[in-house]
């Protein structure tokens, strides 16, 4: 939220960047986080230049800060991987930045002086900036000050300041790409068209329709064990096949792996039920819960005085994050009395057990109006109260409502008359909650808080819930340091198997598939992580290292396929064995790349043709029923859903059904479709209802093009230019 105090404390102006809903934060002090991009190789390439590293660091930090401040006000843990998403965000930023400045140039467009005025001020038909507009609010009106934006325009412009004049200089400029922004794809949806024949099929796809019904003989109905399918069978099939489109693919490198999970033996298990057994003895007999709990619990630790760690069953809407119990268990601990103790309990993996310390039996509704005055503005502070205690003396419940919308600052609730209702007393500050749980229903006064001033009216108050505020003690049953040294021996005893086996194979494909059948031998299954070279990435496991582990495997110098990890990879409590699967150009696949894709759809061949065989001429679906033991089924198609109900998704074959060569009541001659085999009498075909025009329908094409406009020229563009992201691979050393 842009505050106007912070703005100018700062110096800086924040601006919402619409199109790509980027937030672009104009900074002092930018740092170039990863260093010379000439000694470590470049972070991507676009049209074969390398992406500026001071345009990326500027926005990765932008996108950082403004990650972390959101996480912060949500209450929420800002982790790693959330840093990897700004990090994206502030990629696609860049990529786009750059590649959009490219047609600018290239169209020639400019922001003159006098659009840029209009467009900040929200004039001549441009609607203002949000950001702009919360900013330069009068609090007192509730409406934009035009006068405070034009002051703290002269201000910046006047300023000798070298980090103001920059500031303000990389401001103008960011509101000026956004108008550019703006333009462009303006630009792009006036050459948008939507013809009438287009309308028109439109229109018949979904308003003419056919009742069908037919017999299919399903590929799902002859198992594998009935019809099985050679290496050399499926090897033909690929090298038929392997140049059709449908098989063509994105240059990039494939890791197969499985895992073996670290888990607790009985040994264990019998360790820590005695352990628990302890710990609740002595939990009950405990009358010092806080340092009971920072003891004998793992993190987080959860205990508090007052209502703050009340606790609610899980699905709950108003439930927090960890502060929840099993919903079966909600009745065991709403009986429950003060000093019970609940448990244990599995609790999403953890074992629990919980001391009832009080119940939380209040529920508040109030309204409010803030005047804001963030805690150490002083100036600030001196005059919200002395406009809080003007207010207070003449707001009553009559006029609340429109005091609300004249002086509240509080976004969450001024569009709702100022109400915050159903709340308990921790989910608010202190002297707000004790304010809402202490005073009479009716009662009207003045809190302040690090917020600033709240005129507050108590509106009512119920007694009718009851939530257990606990004191817990959380533990994990994890596998000892013996027992992890097994799992790891096993792990490295089945990857020396695997080794010995594949130096028996010489064909790529034959190695592959070993891996695969030796880790269902074992009890594991093999599972492929995908990357494409225009920007690898893995995906799929919880530790960095285990990560980065299996993209060095894929993409370092030497890799070939066939090549295994060279010992097993530790990703928190499992152990990954992996083997380099597809090094893949773009076109035509090897074998390796595709070869259980061409295994099914051979093996599918090869039943429809059994099928077609055994359906021979026969076209009376009642005796090609008994004759496949199946049933007649009935459907209703239109061609814009090429689904058949009780059969599949047949594109193919609904699409020769709506050619108009098969005429009610005929029979067609047997289908190959991508489910089964069909056969299908056409019983009625309903035509669409004659149209004055097809109005509709081009307005609703036209719609969706320029809807998907903005996102698909950016795909255009990237993929003409040859956009190429490196930063995963610069992070383990590998450059390209």
């Amino acid at each position: 939220m842009a505050i106007i105090g912070k703005i100018r404390d700062q110096r800086y102006l924040l601006v919402g960047i619409t199109g790509l809903a980027l937030l672009v934060f104009i900074l002092t002090g930018l740092f170039d986080k990863l260093g010379s991009s000439v000694e470590r190789g470049t972070l991507g390439t676009i049209d074969g230049d390398g992406v500026d590293t001071a345009i990326y660091n500027a926005k990765l930090t932008q996108f950082e800060m403004s990650d972390r401040q959101q996480f912060q006000q949500q209450q929420r843990e800002y982790t790693d991987r959330d840093a990897e998403q700004s990090a994206d965000k502030a990629w696609s930023a860049t990529v786009d930045e750059i590649i959009l400045n490219r047609e600018y140039e290239a169209l020639g467009l400019a922001v003159s002086e006098k659009e840029f005025t209009a467009f900040l001020y929200g004039e001549e038909g441009f609607t203002m900036l949000p950001e702009i507009q919360q900013a330069f609010t009068d609090p007192n009106t509730g409406q934009f000050n035009a006068a405070q934006l034009d002051k703290y325009i002269q201000d910046q412009e006047k300023s000798t300041d070298p980090n103001a004049i920059e500031g303000w200089k990389k401001t103008k400029q960011a509101i000026r790409n956004q108008r550019m922004q703006e333009k462009y794809f303006q630009y792009l949806g006036q050459g948008a068209y939507v013809t009438k024949l287009e309308a028109k099929n439109e229109y018949l796809a979904k308003n003419e329709s056919k009742s069908i019904s037919f017999v299919m003989g399903a590929y799902r109905d002859i198992s594998e064990t009935q019809m099985k399918i050679s290496d050399k069978e499926v090897r033909a099939f690929y090298d038929k096949n392997k140049d059709r489109p449908k098989y063509q693919v994105m240059a990039g490198r494939d890791v197969k792996y499985f895992d073996i999970t670290i888990q607790p033996s009985k040994k264990d298990s019998a360790e820590f039920n005695k352990e628990l057994t302890a710990i609740k003895k002595n939990f009950a007999a405990s009358t010092n819960d806080s340092v009971f709990i920072l003891q004998n619990s793992e993190l987080p630790r959860m205990y508090a005085s007052g209502h703050m760690f009340t606790f609610r069953p899980e699905g709950d809407p108003k439930a927090r994050q960890g502060l929840t119990y099993p919903a079966a268990m909600d009745s065991v601990f709403k009986k429950a009395s003060i000093g019970q103790l609940v448990g244990p309990y599995n609790d999403n993996g953890h074992t629990r057990i919980a001391k009832v310390l009080d119940f939380n039996t209040t529920v508040c509704k109030v309204r409010h109006i803030l005047i804001a005055a963030q805690k150490g503005d002083d100036k600030k502070i001196a005059s919200a109260k002395k406009l809080a205690d003007s207010l207070v003396k003449v707001v009553n419940k009559t006029n609340f409502e429109e005091f609300v919308k004249k002086y509240s600052e509080d976004p969450g609730s001024k569009d709702k008359g100022g109400v915050y209702e159903d709340f308990m007393d921790y989910e608010m500050v202190t002297p707000f909650s004790k304010f809402s749980t202490d005073k009479p229903v009716g009662t009207i006064g003045v809190v302040q808080t690090d917020f600033g001033f709240h005129i507050i009216e108590v509106l009512d108050r119920k007694n009718d819930v009851r939530f257990p505020v606990l004191a817990v003690v959380e533990k994990t049953l994890v596998a000892s340091s013996d027992t992890k040294t097994d799992w790891k021996d096993e792990a490295y005893s089945t990857l020396s198997e695997i080794d010995r086996e594949l130096a028996k194979k010489s064909d790529i494909t034959d190695k592959i598939i070993l891996f695969d059948t030796i880790a269902r031998r074992n009890g594991y299954y093999s599972r492929p992580v995908r990357m494409f070279d225009e920007a690898p990435k893995v995906q799929g496991f919880t530790t960095k290292m285990a990560a980065q582990a299996i993209l060095e495997m894929a993409y370092r110098e030497d890799a070939q396929v066939g090549d295994l990890c060279s010992s097993p990879i530790q990703d928190d409590n499992r152990m990954i064995i992996a083997i380099v699967s597809s090094i893949r150009e773009k076109g035509a696949p090897a074998l390796v790349d595709v070869y259980e894709r061409m295994r099914t759809d051979a093996l599918n061949e090869k039943k429809a043709n059994a099928i077609l065989k055994k359906i021979g001429s026969v076209t009376n679906l009642e005796s090609l029923a008994k004759k496949l033991k199946t049933d007649v089924k009935q459907a209703e198609l239109t061609f814009a859903s090429p689904s058949i109900q009780g059969g599949g998704y047949e594109p193919e074959v609904v699409g020769a059904l709506f050619s108009g060569k098969l005429k009610d009541k005929a029979s067609s001659k047997a289908t190959v479709g991508q489910s089964g085999v069909y056969v299908i009498r056409l019983n009625k075909t309903v035509k669409a209802p004659a149209a004055a025009n097809y109005d509709a329908e081009k307005m609703q094409l036209l719609s969706q093009v320029k809807s998907s406009m903005a996102n698909s020229a950016r795909q255009a563009l990237q993929k003409k230019l040859n956009v190429m992201d490196n930063r995963a691979l610069l992070e383990i050393g590998i450059i390209r």
